[in-house]
């Protein structure tokens, strides 16, 4: 049975929500690899270039995507698992199978916190991760990061240090190491929790992918921490998906006047709560689990200077943002105009471009880009986020958006 949940996601083209219907009309995976053609064809939702890709009949990849998993002690589970997050399931768009090294965590049953920030953080941000990190998985939480450097690697030491699960989703394969430098911890991680990914064993650190997972390390959780980050950042991404989701939203503030903090600090100008401690979270959900949550408000772990130098090492994220010529002012005292592709076409990816396309005659929810574009529906989301990074995207209430006016 696995084999067959491994050959149906394993087609890039096929989206998430047609893995959804099908599973809805026919059951199970290999119902969907046996059923009759014209009857695969008439699924509501399918477009033709998905009906091609399924009907492969080919599982020789999938057959070695299982062995390798069996050989790397890399455990499956699927979107109708009973161990699969319950949380994560009621998103709109869940992974329908998920990849994971070491062991899961009761999601259902303790309450789970994502912590993200910048890479290239200031020494505030990272104590700030790393004590929050330990009080958060003090009080009974598993935290939740994306391995990345900085907040997201100080935030995950803390935790470890706590001594609870902790649980870290990647963007490439759960046997790549990326970066490299934090190899020690997702040792660290195996042993104290797992690294969970939706893509198979193997895969690269992908740039498209980072923005693709991000649903999943908000959709996993009750809360997402934005500790430092500045106006243009991936973090503020996650915590607008986490919104999305209905899950609740932390900051903690920063220095006023420093371009660092401009996008957290903003948060918090937004309705943010402001979190100055891991307690100030998780007392949030004690009703929900009395059994697991432990108030826990004065453990401050010592950071060392070290650790902060080593964390906060400067690296070119995958995101190429716009120079200071390219960004886009917004005049708020006139008539919205918004920006002529043209000026920006040699700047953006194939794919991005396809979904700036879709919005020149007005607002869209990513459902319509989906279908206007013809892209499957990860590349559409990964697209979006790195359009809004770079400044060419609005997120508009209702999971619409549009162009950015100037």
């Amino acid at each position: 049975m696995t084999e067959y949940w491994i050959w149906l996601t394993m087609h890039q083209n096929v989206s998430g929500g047609s893995i959804r219907r099908l599973l809805r009309r026919f059951g199970t995976p290999e119902a969907v690899f046996h059923a009759d053609k014209d009857e695969l064809r008439h699924t509501e939702g399918l477009t033709p270039g998905e009906y091609q890709a399924l009907t492969s009949h080919d599982t020789a990849q999938a057959r070695q995507i299982l062995e390798l998993c069996y050989r790397k002690d890399i455990h499956i589970l699927t979107y109708q698992d009973s161990a699969y997050p319950s949380a994560l399931r009621a998103i709109d768009d869940p992974p329908a199978l998920l990849y994971y090294k070491g062991r899961l965590p009761d999601f259902d049953g303790r309450p789970a916190v994502a912590v993200v920030g910048a890479r290239n953080a200031s020494a505030y941000g990272l104590s700030a991760a790393k004590r929050i990190g330990y009080q958060l998985g003090k009080c009974g939480a598993v935290v939740v990061s994306g391995m990345a450097r900085g907040i997201d690697a100080m935030a995950m030491q803390g935790a470890l240090s706590a001594g609870n699960p902790v649980v870290g989703v990647l963007g490439c394969g759960v046997d790549v190491v990326y970066p490299q430098e934090n190899r020690s911890l997702f040792d660290d991680v195996i042993h104290n929790g797992c690294l969970l990914s939706e893509y198979a064993p193997g895969t690269p650190p992908l740039g498209r992918n980072f923005p693709v997972r991000n649903r999943i390390i908000s959709g996993l959780s009750n809360a997402v921490l934005v500790v430092e980050a500045a106006a243009k950042s991936g973090a503020l991404i996650t915590a607008g998906l986490a919104l999305d989701q209905g899950r609740d939203v932390f900051a903690v503030p920063g220095n006023i006047g420093n371009a660092a903090c401009a996008g957290s600090n903003g948060l918090l100008k937004q309705g943010a709560m402001l979190a100055e401690s891991g307690w100030d979270i998780v007392s949030q959900y004690e009703h929900l689990y009395p059994q697991t949550v432990t108030p826990f408000d004065g453990g401050v772990l010592p950071v060392q200077e070290a650790d902060l130098l080593e964390a906060g090492k400067k690296v070119a994220s995958y995101v190429a943002l716009p120079t200071k010529q390219d960004k886009i002012e917004v005049d708020k005292g006139s008539e919205d105009h918004y920006i002529d592709l043209t000026e920006i076409k040699n700047q953006v990816s194939e794919d991005e471009w396809s979904v700036l396309q879709t919005l020149q005659n007005g607002q869209k929810q990513a459902d319509e880009m989906i279908a206007e574009s013809g892209l499957p529906a990860a590349r559409v989301l990964a697209a979006i986020t790195l359009l809004e990074v770079k400044g060419y995207l609005n997120r508009l209430p209702g999971k619409r958006f549009s162009l950015k006016s100037n």
